[in-house]
C-alpha cells in the first residue's frame, strides 16, 4: 500500500499536478521567531477571515486578512514563554493558546482582554476548542502526560485524563478527539464520554508521531510522522479495510540513500474533505484520500513549513515557513526565512477526483 501516492508518473501528468506559488502573498508584520501554529476563524457566518499565529517569540497575533491578500494586525497578547498551539472559538469571538509557560490563555477579540484558563505541570503542547451541549470548553494536552478539560467559567479542570506518555499533538472534530503522544500511542476519545479512551492504537507509522488531524466528517484521522509518511486511519473497526499509509516529503533516492523529512502539519479542506501535508523539506501537497491520489505538489518554498491551515471556505491555504530544528542547532542560520504565506486556492487544486464506481 505504501507506493499508492508515489510520484513516479509520466512527465505529462507530473506537469499537470505541479502547483503554482506565484500568487502567494507574505503576511506583513509577522512574528520575530519561529512560528509554531496558525489557525483561521471557523465561523461561516463571519464575513471576515481572521488568522491567529502562535510563535516562539512568546506572542499570539491575530490578523484580519483583507480581500487583496494583505493582513492587518488586530490583537496581540503575550505568554511567559514560547507559544506552541492556538485555536479559535467556534463563533470566532475568542482565541485560546498554550505554551511553554505551562498555561492556557484566552483572549476576547472585541476587548483584547486576556485571561489564564488552564494550568499544567509541564508545557502545554496542544489546545483545542470544543462544545459540550453548547457550552464553550477547551481541552489542553501537555508534556506532563495529561489532557485536561476546562470550562472557562471555572478555575479548575472539569476533567483530567492521564495518557501513557507526553502529549505531542491533538485534534478535535465534532465529538472526535485524537491525541498523539510520545512512544507512538494514539488515543481516541468520544467527547460525549470524555474521561475515558474510546480506543488506543499504536501508530501504524514506525517513527515518532508529529501530527494528528481529524477528517472533516470525523470518521477518522490522518497521522504524520518524522519519517516522511502519512497514515489514514478510520476510527471504527468496520472501516479498517480503508486504512492505509503512504510515503511523502522525501527526496528521490540517491544510490542507496533517501533523504526523508518530517511531516509537520496536515490540514483538511473544509468543503472538499481533501487534505494537505507540509514538511521539513519545504514543500506542501494536496491529496485525495478516497481516490488515493495526489492532487497537487508545489515547488520548494525556501524553508521548512512548520504549520498550515485553510480558511473556513477553503479559498485560502496559509502556511508558515520557519526553522523547525529538524537539523538541530547548526541548521538555525541567521537568514532563515520566517513568515506566514497565504496561497489563494484555485478551484481545481483541492477538488477530489471524480469517483469511479468499482464493479
Amino acid at each position: 500500500m505504501a507506493g499508492l501516492f508515489s510520484s513516479g508518473t509520466s512527465s505529462a501528468s507530473a506537469s499537470n499536478t505541479l502547483g503554482d506559488l506565484k500568487n502567494d502573498v507574505a503576511l506583513a508584520n509577522g512574528p520575530e521567531d519561529s512560528i509554531s501554529d496558525i489557525v483561521f476563524n471557523p465561523n461561516p457566518a463571519d464575513t471576515k477571515d481572521l488568522l491567529a499565529v502562535a510563535s516562539w517569540d512568546k506572542k499570539v497575533r491575530i490578523y484580519e486578512i483583507m480581500s487583496n491578500g494583505q493582513g492587518e494586525g488586530r490583537v496581540a497578547y503575550d505568554h511567559d514563554g514560547p507559544v506552541f498551539s492556538v485555536d479559535f472559538f467556534k463563533d470566532g469571538t475568542k482565541v485560546i493558546s498554550g505554551g511553554a509557560d505551562k498555561q492556557g490563555k484566552v483572549v476576547d477579540l472585541a476587548t483584547s482582554q486576556t485571561m489564564q484558563f488552564a494550568q499544567h505541570d509541564q508545557p502545554v503542547r496542544a489546545v483545542r476548542y470544543f462544545e459540550n451541549s453548547g457550552t464553550p470548553m477547551a481541552v489542553t494536552g501537555s508534556w506532563d502526560k495529561t489532557i485536561k478539560y476546562w470550562d472557562f467559567r471555572q478555575q479548575t479542570p472539569v476533567g483530567t485524563v492521564t495518557c501513557q506518555e507526553r502529549v505531542y499533538t491533538m485534534d478535535v472534530r465534532n465529538d472526535l478527539l485524537v491525541i498523539g503522544t510520545a512512544e507512538r500511542y494514539i488515543n481516541v476519545i468520544n467527547l460525549k464520554d470524555p474521561t475515558k479512551f474510546y480506543k488506543t492504537i499504536t501508530s501504524p507509522l514506525k517513527w515518532q508521531t508529529r501530527v494528528v488531524s481529524c477528517f472533516t466528517d470525523s470518521m477518522g484521522f490522518a497521522i504524520g510522522s518524522i519519517e516522511g509518511r502519512c497514515a489514514i486511519q478510520y476510527v471504527e473497526d468496520k472501516d479498517a479495510s480503508l486504512n492505509f499509509s503512504f510515503k511523502c516529503h522525501r527526496d528521490p533516492p540517491q544510490g542507496n540513500v533517501t533523504n526523508v523529512y518530517a511531516v509537520n502539519d496536515i490540514s483538511f479542506h473544509p468543503v472538499h474533505g481533501t487534505f494537505s501535508t507540509a514538511g521539513s523539506d519545504g514543500t506542501f501537497h494536496f491529496w485525495d484520500k478516497d481516490a488515493k491520489h495526489r492532487l497537487k505538489g508545489y515547488p520548494n518554498v525556501g524553508g521548512s513549513i512548520a504549520a498550515t491551515t485553510f480558511n473556513k471556505t477553503g479559498s485560502i491555504f496559509a502556511y508558515a515557513i520557519s526553522y523547525d530544528w529538524a537539523k538541530g542547532y547548526q541548521g538555525n542560520t541567521a537568514g532563515y526565512p520566517n513568515k506566514v504565506m497565504l496561497h489563494p486556492v484555485q478551484p481545481d487544486e483541492c477538488k477530489p477526483r471524480p469517483s469511479v464506481k468499482k464493479r
